[in-house]
């Protein structure tokens, strides 16, 4: 089984954690965690681009020329298709939904894909706790610092934590997130995943 140190929150070892060797110890697979990717930012597009058709575009009211004798092509408008300056013919329309999905266990093996190439890569780390009184920014960043963490950062907690969430907002480079929420696009774009002890063994339970 993979087994990460686990620090508390001043950045003191506490021991050793073993994690679950079917969610953080297979073998990555980087293709299926790409297409995972791609579906994930896919479903983000606003798909509120638009293009004009020739009855939206200004102009062409009158026929350019008469229909017989110019030795040229007959045209009825301007605004026509193939006009510089015409309609688009099937152009995107607003509100277009580029959502689409992928099979369940397709989806499941990217997640522990990601989360594996975290943990080969030393890019794991679990905290005994993470608790604050008050939301205090100020907190947050010493704990970051404490554990020597200055890359892009994904907080995740086993359940929503409002202190938590309050302390890192303010926080550039810090988001927090639940298990629950965890996804493979989250984890590929940020470059270390802390877990909470009670999130890392609830991450190995939900995703076993």
């Amino acid at each position: 089984m993979p087994k990460v140190a686990l620090y508390n929150q001043d950045g003191t070892e506490a021991g050793d954690i073993e994690l679950n060797e079917s969610v953080f110890g297979i073998e990555p697979n980087e293709h299926v965690v790409h297409e995972v990717v791609v579906m994930q930012r896919a479903a983000k597009r606003q798909g509120t681009h638009a293009a004009k058709t020739r009855t939206e575009v200004r102009g062409g009211g009158r026929k350019p020329w008469r229909q017989k004798g110019t030795g040229r092509a007959r045209q009825g408008s301007i605004r026509a298709p193939q006009w510089v300056g015409g309609g688009v013919v099937f152009g995107p329309t607003p509100e277009r939904n580029y959502k689409y999905a992928l099979p369940k266990k397709v989806r499941r093996l990217a997640l522990k894909s990601a989360l594996s190439a975290k943990v080969n890569n030393d890019n794991v780390i679990v905290l005994n706790d993470l608790q604050f009184e008050q939301p205090k920014t100020k907190d947050a960043a010493a704990i970051l610092e404490a554990l020597n963490v200055a890359d892009k950062t994904l907080v995740v907690t086993a359940e929503p934590n409002e202190n938590v969430v309050r302390s890192m907002s303010n926080l550039q480079k810090v988001n927090v997130t639940t298990v629950n929420q965890l996804n493979v696009l989250d984890i590929v774009s940020h470059d270390k995943v802390i877990f909470t002890k009670n999130a890392a063994e609830k991450a190995g339970e939900v995703f076993a």
